[in-house]
């Protein structure tokens, strides 16, 4: 049924309806309101539907549309009848329209709540994922409007349609009327629905940057005529890397007779190719890129990798240039890595793409890189090389304008070749996303971030995103708690990553050091003790240790139950002429290698010193082919990490430098003394094999070596607080169900919508003492009340009301919270004691109308502590506990977890400070009741989540005692929520 329109009057366009999309297949549109000015585009897009889709759009054969159809279908007043369309190079490939109805079915205005809704889809695009964008965005659209319900009348054999409703995972009702399927779609937001939401994101964004990384053609658009250039450059990198597919080198200037450069086709244009290319290289001038982009996305280009700088990090008119080459990409579909980019690399064998300005390609392995910075990019694909390990794919991103790190992680998620995720990032665009999808890749993989810029409050130069206001440590805590591994170097980046990629998870922290040098094993010793971890005492093996007994002494700790990982430390032989000899070092590895494939499956490394030989045997790769499988221990009950399967590497490696090697080298005999010649010859490379079923076993991999025992035991001490992560992000925490007897949402809510109503300011306003505490009590949280004592008598008569022994302490701005400027006085057990202090106070410190002080009860001696909960526009509400006093205002000692919280997250926060002995009978002193504590920490969360326009709580002290605790203090701030980001439909950020 088509409702007749109405004559309601227009409404401005909606602009922030506008947006742009990822579909299904990768590619890119725009959705957007429909407008009088689209008549003639919506006449060529009809003319392009089937007469089978026609006929399911309007129940009879329709071929065309009328003029009156036109005008019903273009104009819209953008609240009872609104159109959207999405676009792909200016052209409509899908639309949708609802129309408010009444409870009869017929057109209606507000307050009706019900509409109507037809969508339309050009054949050619069916299939990737245009309906189902359009339904995410006309139901928030139809929410924002006060609609709360659709209604859709489809033909029993429209399976595509009928789907597409049943799929979005929104409460439907369904009936069979008159010939065809009535649909009602309740259009509150679920958590199915937004499950299936961030299901589609997820598959969508991955399977985009899964197009850039593994085209079947690429043109390098930019090549000089003569060598050197960037594009050049990218284009000998490309053939030199062996890829796969066809490449084509694209200039205007080439000379029409050109047929070929460095081997591969020339071309004037794109348009001279006679095949669709899936990937362009930009590398002219910025004022030349428009014209090469809008060339690419005529002829189907799939994706850009930008090289061309002269963009945001030129200052405000570069950003603007970034922002239309953003805007002009995506309206064909493209999406962009860059401006300003370093370039993308594959290694997968089926690709060997090198995209890129790296000179050399990185050998075949198990770690994804992504980084913001080129500079950046290039030492950490130097270290990785340098340390033997691989890669399965890099992506230096420059400016990032539309990939971002939240994409890498969508395509690391799912990528069967990547095992461990290294991220450098300057910016977050979208904090809560990337706190969300970095917790679910880390429950399955390692993430390893490094972040730069942590505290210079802006973005790098070209980072056009919002700038985030949270401290560096609270960001560090909400990354830890979404599982994510944060160093804070690019060393310790690598180091972390070797060892992950190419190691068992370990089962706890329980550490067995062994070694030929005592000196060296206490070093170890103190930096396990140093960084969390339970060191045994170290075995010394004493300097005359041969090969074999590393080796008897490493089989003996991998079958230790006692211990869950071994770190060996090795320094140079002495011969009997007190030369260091020169050739154990590969004997030496060897002898590893066969007792570590040969033990229990256990993360091992190996901290050595200037031994000759051993560099060289750590740093090639030896074999990828799957060893004999180790058995599996009950003691890690969680998916093991994958092994590194990178194929011989370059062998340079001086020893000062970090190496690592494969763990099934040539099991080479070991003799009593070392040989000093000849060395035994690497282990040859042998054949790729695919990657482990899920849940096989773990394929030994490549023992990571350190120069230093500091390095080892870092990246060690990672691993284990992330083994324990995921140990128990597999069972989730709960909120515990009682809290909502003693909770009053809708009292809240009303409480909340009258105080904002009684003074609207966009800035809110700061609730009162008995405002703050009537809220709070709403959620079961109890403060204890001040009574206002502006004389010594309104003191005395306060202190009669509550009861002694009472406190007096002053509330002005700049003496709140400080005992230590007199500013309280405690434990007052009678009026002439309440008038001496109350003498004294105005003395020492001023008139009582400057000091505004008050009387309240004491509390039960205890531990005194805050809490607070706070909003970020970007990553949102955030908890946050601490000790009262110095330790969290002039030490920084306080823990941070996002809202909501469960009892997990609670009991981890107040036992994450460095101060956390304090509550837990510190010197002798009673336990304090954490258990009150936690289900405080519990309450505050729900209430800000629950209600986004508590924008601030502290509560400050909250004096915890052996039995129960007091809110002595609560400050709460009220404003018009901020916008979030992460709830509504999918859409690409535009910065």
């Amino acid at each position: 049924m088509e409702p007749k329109p109405e004559q309601s009057p227009p409404h401005a366009y909606p602009d922030h309806w506008e947006a742009d999309v990822v579909l299904r297949d990768g590619g890119t549109a725009r959705i957007r309101p429909i407008t009088t000015d689209d008549a003639e585009r919506l006449v060529s897009f009809y003319e392009q539907v089937s007469d089978e889709s026609k006929y399911y759009r309007f129940f009879a054969p329709y071929p065309r549309l009328s003029d009156r159809d036109v005008h019903r279908f273009t104009h819209h007043d953008y609240v009872d009848r609104v159109g959207l369309a999405v676009t792909i190079g200016g052209e409509f490939i899908g639309t949708v329209r609802y129309d408010r109805i009444d409870d009869r079915g017929r057109p209606a205005s507000a307050p009706a709540d019900e509409a109507e809704v037809a969508f339309l889809v050009q054949d050619a695009h069916q299939g990737r994922g245009v309906a189902s964008a359009l339904l995410e965005h006309i139901a928030a659209v139809a929410r924002e409007r006060g609609i709360r319900r659709f209604a859709a009348e489809v033909l029993p054999a429209n399976n595509k349609m009928i789907k597409v409703f049943r799929d979005a995972g929104y409460t439907q009702r369904r009936s069979f009327e008159d010939g065809s399927v009535h649909l009602t779609l309740d259009l509150e937001p679920t958590e199915e629905s937004l499950a299936v939401q961030r299901g589609r994101e997820q598959r969508a964004e991955a399977r985009s940057v899964q197009r850039l990384l593994a085209p079947g053609s690429v043109a390098v658009i930019g090549v000089g005529r003569t060598p050197g250039g960037v594009g050049r450059t990218v284009l000998r990198n490309l053939l030199a890397a062996g890829y796969t597919g066809r490449a084509y080198a694209v200039n205007h200037a080439f000379d029409e007779g050109l047929a070929t450069l460095d081997g591969v086709p020339a071309h004037r244009t794109l348009g001279e190719i006679d095949e669709r290319v899936d990937l362009a290289v930009i590398a002219v001038p910025a004022h030349q890129v428009p014209e090469a982009v809008a060339d690419c996305g005529e002829h189907g280009v799939q994706g850009l990798v930008v090289v061309s700088a002269g963009y945001a990090e030129r200052g405000a008119d570069g950003r603007g240039l970034q922002r239309e080459l953003v805007r002009q990409a995506r309206s064909y579909g493209m999406r962009i890595i860059g401006p300003n980019a370093f370039g993308i690399i594959n290694t997968a064998e089926n690709i060997r793409l090198n995209a890129s300005l790296a000179p050399e390609s990185p050998a075949r392995g198990r770690i994804g890189l992504f980084t913001q910075s080129g500079a950046i990019g290039i030492a950490l694909l130097s270290g990785l090389h340098r340390r033997g390990a691989g890669l399965s794919s890099f992506i230096s991103a420059g400016n990032r304008a539309d990939v971002s790190g939240n994409d890498f992680l969508q395509y690391s998620f799912e990528d069967p070749d990547t095992d461990v995720a290294l991220l450098y990032l300057e910016s977050l665009g979208n904090p809560r996303k990337f706190t969300r999808l970095a917790r679910r890749t880390a429950a399955v993989k390692p993430v390893v971030v490094v972040k730069g810029a942590r505290h210079s409050g802006t973005n790098p130069p070209g980072h056009a995103v919002p700038v985030s206001r949270i401290p560096d440590a609270t960001v560090s805590a909400l990354m830890r708690q979404a599982g994510v591994i944060r160093v804070d170097t690019v060393t310790e980046m690598v180091d972390a990553g070797i060892l992950l990629a190419g190691q068992p998870l370990p089962s706890g922290p329980r550490v067995a050091i062994l070694g030929n040098s005592e000196s060296l094993g206490l070093l170890t010793y103190d930096a396990c003790l140093a960084e969390g971890l339970r060191p045994r005492p170290p075995i010394d093996l004493t300097t005359a240790a041969s090969p074999q007994d590393f080796r008897d002494a490493l089989a003996e700790a991998l079958a230790d139950a006692t211990c869950d990982a071994v770190i060996v430390t090795a320094i140079p032989w002495v011969g009997e002429d007190g030369e260091a000899e020169t050739g154990d070092g590969q004997v030496l590895a060897a002898a590893l290698h066969t007792a570590v494939a040969e033990g229990s499956a256990k993360p091992v490394a190996v901290v050595h010193v200037e031994i000759g030989g051993l560099a060289e045997a750590l740093a090639a790769a030896s074999s990828t082919a799957a060893p004999r499988q180790r058995p599996t221990t009950a003691r890690t009950p969680l998916p093991e990490a994958a092994t590194d399967r990178t194929a011989a590497a370059d062998r340079q490696a001086p020893t000062d430098r970090a190496t690592d090697t494969d763990r099934t080298a040539a099991n080479a005999p070991a003799s009593p003394r070392p040989p000093a010649a000849p060395r035994p010859p690497a282990a040859p490379a042998a054949p790729e094999t695919a990657s482990p079923a899920p849940g096989a076993p773990p394929r030994p991999g490549r023992i990571p070596a350190y120069p230093a025992a500091e390095r080892a035991v870092r990246a060690l001490a990672e691993a284990v607080k992330y083994a324990q992560w995921r140990r128990q992000a597999a069972v989730p925490g709960k909120v515990p169900e009682h809290l909502d007897e003693t909770i009053d949402e809708a009292g809240a809510a009303a409480l909340i919508e009258s105080r904002l109503a009684a003074a609207p300011d966009p800035r809110g306003r700061q609730l009162g003492h008995d405002e703050a505490r009537e809220l709070l009590g709403r959620y079961g949280v109890d403060v204890r009340p001040t009574l206002p004592a502006p004389d010594p008598d309104a003191a005395v008569a306060a202190a009669a009301r509550l009861g002694y022994p009472v406190a007096l302490k002053t509330t002005a701005p700049h003496l709140r919270h400080r005992a230590d400027l007199g500013g309280v006085r405690l434990d007052l057990t009678d009026e002439d004691a309440l008038r001496r202090a109350y003498g004294d106070l105005t003395d020492l410190l001023g008139k009582p109308a400057e000091l505004l002080p008050v009387v309240q009860a004491m509390a039960p001696r205890g531990v005194d502590t805050v809490v607070r909960a706070s909003i970020d526009a970007a990553a949102g509400a955030v908890l946050s506990f601490g000790l009262a006093g110095a330790p969290s205002e002039l030490l920084g000692d306080t823990a941070h977890r996002l809202v909501p919280v469960t009892d997990r997250d609670a009991a981890e926060l107040i036992r994450s400070i460095r101060a956390a002995p304090v509550l837990f009978g510190w010197r002798g002193a009673a336990p304090v009741d954490t258990a009150a504590l936690e289900e405080l920490l519990l309450r505050l969360s729900r209430l800000v989540d629950d209600h986004p326009e508590v924008v601030s709580v502290a509560l400050e002290p909250v004096v915890v005692a052996p039995q129960g605790l007091t809110v002595l203090g609560a400050a709460v701030r009220l404003a018009p929520p901020p916008a979030r980001n992460d709830l509504g439909p999918r859409r690409l950020p535009n910065y």
